[in-house]
């Protein structure tokens, strides 16, 4: 299965998919690209790093959503490396209709928090100030309503007494990176 990822930030996500692909855990799944629509993101470091073709690929004229001829230039960029998944690893885009139609049923994304609850920016955060007791992250087929596709996976995080808002995104953290990558396997070996 050919994985394309892309990514706004540092790459903490993506560079779990590759650890999990260097231990032999990420079934038969292949990142051949990581694009980033931020010339200086950390992701684009995992390129070299992992032996994975990683490029800036411009998202302009709009700077939250892949629209017009943004979105143009990423479905051709991403139709030529033939995916079979397209993961959004920290994506801070919203995707529109031409994305999703050119990779129907190939996109998820990983959120953090147990969706549907707190979807849109800084789910930690809001589910941090609401002060629930179980959160977590989910990794969903991505739709054009915001975080609402179909849910593929999630993971719980309890919040214990001592969490501070810090303590706690490092653990929706540590959970992401081991949800994303198993999705994936399971996704790569859909008879397993």
């Amino acid at each position: 299965m050919r994985v394309v990822i892309l990514g706004s930030g540092r790459g903490s996500n993506a560079e779990a998919i590759l650890l999990a692909k260097q231990a032999g855990r990420l079934g038969s799944a292949e990142v051949v690209q990581i694009f980033s629509d931020k010339a200086g993101a950390g992701i684009l470091a995992l390129g070299p790093r992992f032996d994975v073709p990683a490029a800036f690929l411009d998202a302009a004229p709009f700077k939250t959503k892949l629209e017009g001829e943004g979105e143009a230039r990423y479905i051709a960029a991403i139709n030529a490396c033939r995916p079979d998944l397209v993961v959004l690893a920290g994506f801070m885009r919203v995707i529109k209709p031409g994305f999703l139609q050119a990779f129907a049923g190939r996109i998820i994304n990983l959120h953090p928090s147990l969706l549907p609850s707190f979807p849109g920016l800084d789910g930690i955060g809001q589910a941090w100030r609401r002060g629930v007791k179980i959160a977590g992250c989910t990794v969903h087929h991505v739709t054009a309503e915001v975080d609402g596709g179909p849910i593929i996976d999630q993971a719980a995080v309890r919040i214990e007494p001592a969490d501070t808002l810090e303590s706690f995104t490092e653990n929706i953290h540590a959970a992401e990176h081991a949800l994303l990558p198993a999705v994936i396997a399971r996704l790569s070996n859909p008879q397993s």
